[in-house]
């Protein structure tokens, strides 16, 4: 059994945007929008300041109150469009219940939508012509890709239908420069079981904490786990630990490789927005 090393990818990858950056002499910069005090929302954006600190890339945090009406967001927002010196724009989610993430998500210029989610990116990445694939998919296809597998006619299952990790993904592996065979998977799916033991890649996005065991994974396959999920352990300092959708020990010696949670799919998610705020600044 392999282990994926998503953090020793992601730090290849970081080495190569800030050797790119260096060697152009450009500047580009991102801005983060963190709405109210979601801490698990405050942790990943601050990982993806550091990335770009560590890349030479500029970024600001603009911290909002949990009470901002959607208006007054879609302002910023606005604000953000129209401001040269920022190439790349983020806005963490979730958000409070007062504001649509599909009106935030629009106002967003799709020249700048470097997480990808625009109706007008989904679009191009559905026609085959990627521009910005949000940072999940994009990640899970590069650690697959420089581990040294390949996508071309094989099967990939994707359980989870999220427009953030499951349809971009089907959509990203369907372009004639992966051209896997893909099935989407979700709550509704019947057989399940028999369906992901047909999987030579395996991707498990469906928020669940150990949800694909043993029985569900084909031997040989390869198992990339997407799931971020905690539970209790109060043997840690924390009182929790971080598991994936993927029960790793039941699986692990099943399978031709595997990635942990933490340390698998997360680091890659960080680095490939950081590609996407370089190329949006190449674009603008």
């Amino acid at each position: 059994m392999k282990l994926i090393d998503g953090n020793a990818i992601a730090a290849k990858i970081r080495d190569e945007m800030r050797a790119e950056i260096e060697k152009e002499g450009i500047k580009p910069k991102l801005t983060a929008m963190l709405v109210g005090n979601n801490p698990a929302s405050a942790v990943y954006v601050r990982n993806k300041q550091k990335a770009c600190e560590e890349v030479g890339i500029d970024s600001e945090i603009i911290k909002l109150e949990e009470s901002i009406s959607e208006r007054d967001l879609l302002e910023v927002i606005r604000r953000l469009n129209e401001d040269k010196k920022t190439n790349g724009i983020i806005v963490q989610l979730p958000l409070p219940e007062q504001i649509s993430e599909n009106k935030v998500i629009e106002a967003i210029d799709p020249l700048k939508d470097v997480d990808g989610f625009h109706p007008i990116n989904m679009g191009f990445l559905l026609a085959g012509e990627p521009r910005f694939v949000p940072s999940t998919p994009q990640g899970i296809k590069e650690l697959v890709l420089r581990s040294g597998y390949g996508f071309d006619g094989k099967h990939v299952v994707i359980v989870g239908r999220s427009n953030i990790v499951g349809k971009p993904l089907a959509a990203l592996l369907l372009c004639k420069d992966a051209n896997a065979t893909v099935t989407v998977c979700h709550s509704h799916t019947k057989y399940l079981n028999e369906v992901t033991k047909e999987a030579d890649i395996l991707v498990a996005a469906i928020g669940k904490a150990g949800f694909i065991g043993e029985e569900m994974v084909k031997d040989g396959s390869i198992v990339i786990d997407v799931g971020i999920n905690r539970i209790e352990d109060k043997t840690r300092k924390s009182g929790y630990r971080l598991v994936g959708d993927v029960d790793f020990d039941a699986v692990k010696d099943k399978v031709e490789a595997i990635t942990p949670v933490p340390g698998g799919v997360g680091p890659m998610t960080v680095a490939m927005l950081l590609v996407n705020t370089v190329k949006a600044y190449k674009m603008q």
